[in-house]
């Protein structure tokens, strides 16, 4: 690769803060939020115009379609965001659990309430470049926006990245599982002009349940799940490749419908799941982005051939961003594995729970009967830097506890977790990594979360 010398440059600082958090889905909206809470000055950075996203970016509606009888949930700022959108006509029920669906669109403005509620201070349209050092503290980061190359000095940070940006910038180790093991990227859709009664009938004449996954995906389960109703839809395209209208290679067309409203929007498809892309390669996004583009337009076509229902349906939007599952993950203080996530693991710093939900990998395990585990403080700590706290996908974990914890409720388990104790540790005066775990736990208490 050529390199070459970047000139060196005075940076004007555009704020500073108690803490600072990088990214607003539900993990760095949650920190956000929690740690204002607390009663510190808090700065949310935002690449994109809107926060919120997965939901509100990507497009996933769905927050917690886990969630069935018997299901042990979480509590806290993530169980807000369904009520919230509740409240400002944002949300319906969900076809396939005992969940809501966000509208994605909504839930910008649900998002923006939040935020301006807790009196954090919002910057959109922000990227971070770079961080700011002082020997193994981080200091700040550095941001490119229409106003120019400016600093941002905190005196605590979360990385609510999705792809640990900040800490890998920092210089905390991380891991990355490789290209052709990733789980996969996913472009969001959703169409207009369908009809709901038509399509819902042959729905319920013809159920799907989650035993159906295993037919074009080799999906292992512990059984319990497999006759429960899902909204996995697959024969349109098995039929649309049969006839040539959909390349045999492109398998990975096949997914989930999400909701559907009155007046004939089909939101939330989750029917182009791409694999072999790398979300950390620019080049690679760009190439998901434009393929995954295409793709959706052939599961279009063959929704309104196939699909009763679908046959007047047209594009309505595609998410704004590539959906993406998988990439950097820091190696903390402590590495949660798949086993702990099986075997309802309980930690002495737990920052809250999690239900016994895995999807990824080849593996899906729904909580229908009671089942959780404790989300400890340490996978928030990253190794070698300190006053930096991570939240949401690139948490520290192994491959099969990933699975559970990239998913959107357990993000904004960690991201509250990790802005209170950003919190805290301002307070208190100490370094993130020497805060007191009790008092945190405390905190979070107050604030809604059960820990135990």
């Amino acid at each position: 690769m050529q390199l070459i010398e970047e000139m060196v440059k005075r940076v004007p600082v555009l704020a500073e803060t108690d803490v600072l958090v990088v990214g607003s889905g539900p993990a760095g909206l949650a920190a956000a939020v929690g740690a204002a809470r607390e009663g510190v000055d808090t700065v949310l950075v935002e690449r994109y115009g809107c926060f919120g996203g997965v939901i509100s970016q990507v497009g996933v509606e769905t927050i917690a379609w886990y969630r069935h009888e018997g299901t042990v949930d979480v509590e806290g700022v993530g169980l807000e965001f369904e009520q919230r959108a509740l409240e400002m006509g944002g949300a319906r029920q969900e076809p396939q659990s005992n969940s809501l669906a966000l509208d994605a669109e909504m839930f910008k403005v649900v998002a923006d309430s939040m935020v301006q509620e807790a009196g954090i201070v919002p910057l959109l349209h922000c990227l971070a470049v770079d961080v700011i050092m002082e020997g193994d503290a981080i200091r700040g980061i550095v941001t490119e926006s229409k106003s120019g190359r400016q600093a941002i000095l905190a005196r605590r940070v979360v990385d609510a990245t999705g792809d640990a940006d900040v800490a890998y910038r920092a210089g905390a180790p991380c891991r990355k599982t490789n290209r052709d093991e990733m789980m996969g990227v996913t472009v969001m859709f959703s169409c207009a002009g369908v009809d709901k009664e038509r399509f819902l009938d042959h729905v319920r004449q013809h159920p799907a349940t989650y035993g159906d996954w295993g037919k074009n995906w080799a999906m292992e389960t512990t059984g319990k799940e497999d006759h429960l109703f899902s909204t996995y839809l697959e024969e349109p395209f098995n039929r649309a490749r049969e006839d040539g209208l959909i390349p045999e290679r492109m398998t990975g067309i096949g997914g989930t419908w999400g909701t559907l409203t009155d007046e004939g929007e089909a939101t939330n498809l989750n029917v182009v799941y791409m694999t072999g892309y790398d979300p950390t390669d620019v080049r690679d996004l760009t190439r998901a982005e434009m393929e995954g583009r295409r793709q959706a337009l052939l599961a279009i076509e063959a929704l309104r051939r196939y699909a009763p229902g679908f046959e007047k349906a047209r594009l309505r939007n595609f998410g704004m961003t590539l959906g993406t599952r998988d990439s950097l993950k820091i190696v903390g203080r402590h590495v949660i594995t798949g086993q702990d996530v099986r075997n309802q693991a309980r930690f002495d710093d737990s920052i809250g729970i999690f239900p016994e939900f895995i999807d990824g990998y080849g593996v899906l395990v729904l909580p229908t009967t009671g089942r959780y585990f404790q989300v400890p403080y340490g996978i928030l700590v990253p190794q070698l830097v300190e006053n930096l706290l991570v939240a949401g996908r690139c948490v520290s974990g192994d491959k099969m506890s990933h699975a559970a914890l990239r998913n959107m409720m357990c993000c904004t388990v960690t991201g509250q977790g990790a802005g209170v104790a950003a919190a805290v540790s301002v307070r208190d005066g100490v370094a993130s990594g020497a805060v007191d775990v009790a008092r945190v736990q405390r905190a979070l208490h107050r604030q809604g979360v059960r820990i135990y």
